[in-house]
């Protein structure tokens, strides 16, 4: 129902709609290949979150733009966005007029932030903010985000076209990084992290 308002929005504004994700992976898979203009991501996509989305959108269809639809203004999901490359964040809370605003801009080559995101950034630089260098790579994040939505090591391994041999091998890896020796303890660090919602 959110895809299918969404697309009403923006194709009354008169923009071209080709294609809608189901999860963050359909969006990578879309993206690369269809090329778009921008691309929407919600921060909190089943199977590949809207951050990790833009990373590998980023990647495989450079010329696309990304624009975050979010719930959350916290100062890591803002500078995790944008070290990702995303051109916009649009809060939730905000109109369908702002949405249309954010999505004209950066097909413009511009850059669009709902007012709270702009203040969060502004704070974050402000206070000389950072994130912490990211510890796993983002095949890794990919299988965290997996465990953390409670997906077993068999399901894993058919998402990823990848063993359950390997699977298992990247799950200890993150354990190892993290310093972390039980699943619960994996599942609040993405949590904590943003990876997943609570």
């Amino acid at each position: 129902m959110v895809r299918d308002g969404l697309r009403a929005i923006l194709e009354r504004e008169g923009f071209k709609v080709v294609a809608e994700a189901a999860n963050g992976r359909e969006a990578v898979e879309w993206s690369e290949k269809l090329h778009p203009d921008v691309a929407v991501l919600d921060l909190s996509m089943p199977l590949l979150n809207g951050i990790d989305a833009a990373r590998e959108i980023r990647r495989v269809s450079p010329e696309t733009r990304t624009i975050i639809l979010t719930m959350h203004n916290e100062r890591q999901f803002i500078l995790a966005g944008l070290r990702a490359g995303t051109r916009g964040f649009v809060m939730k809370t905000r109109s369908a007029e702002e949405l249309v605003q954010a999505v004209r801009e950066t097909a413009r080559g511009g850059s669009y932030f709902s007012p709270e995101v702009t203040q969060a950034a502004v704070e974050a630089y402000q206070n000389r903010s950072e994130l912490p260098e990211e510890p796993l790579t983002p095949r890794e994040r990919q299988v965290l985000q997996l465990i953390a939505e409670s997906k077993t090591t068999k399901e894993i391994a058919a998402l990823l076209a990848i063993s359950v041999k390997t699977v298992e091998t990247y799950r200890s890896r993150i354990m190892e990084k993290l310093g972390i020796h039980q699943t619960a303890g994996v599942v609040r660090y993405a949590i904590r992290h943003g990876v997943v919602e609570p």
